[in-house]
């Protein structure tokens, strides 16, 4: 009877521990809602609307990093230099561009408004998640 009784908990313990050792992505961080890829299209008024793609991924530290891309113009992957994202608050900057964007997601997650800034004029920017 010890012996059965040694040998469930064993298999018990056993079971456990593979059972934990199996759920790392549990225990992971979870994705930010930023990290993906976003598009909206600029109107910088007496010049044609431009289609602006933006890539944002995180490092395993957590570290941000993306990407812009504007289709329209033949351009991508021009290096966000900065960018940050806090309490629904996205900011990056781009020497590429060069300028800035600050805007605020949506409740959804799924639309960022913002004002993107290119040299002194500042351009309302929305930005939309994309699949």
């Amino acid at each position: 009877m010890k012996t059965l009784r040694l040998s469930f908990v064993c298999c018990f313990g056993l079971m456990l521990m593979l059972g934990l050792g199996s759920t790392p992505a549990l225990l992971a961080a979870e994705t930010p809602a930023i990290v993906g890829n976003w598009e909206g299209t600029l109107d910088p008024g007496g010049q044609p609307k431009k289609k602006i793609v933006v890539h944002v991924s995180a490092d395993q530290d957590g570290t941000l990093t993306g990407t812009i891309d504007f289709p329209d113009q033949q351009t991508s992957g021009i290096q966000l230099t900065v960018i940050t994202y806090k309490a629904g608050a996205l900011h990056f900057e781009s020497t590429g561009l060069p300028g800035s964007y600050d805007g605020t997601m949506s409740k959804e997650k799924s639309q960022i408004t913002g004002t993107l800034t290119q040299g002194a004029t500042p351009l309302t920017l929305v930005l939309k998640k994309t699949p």
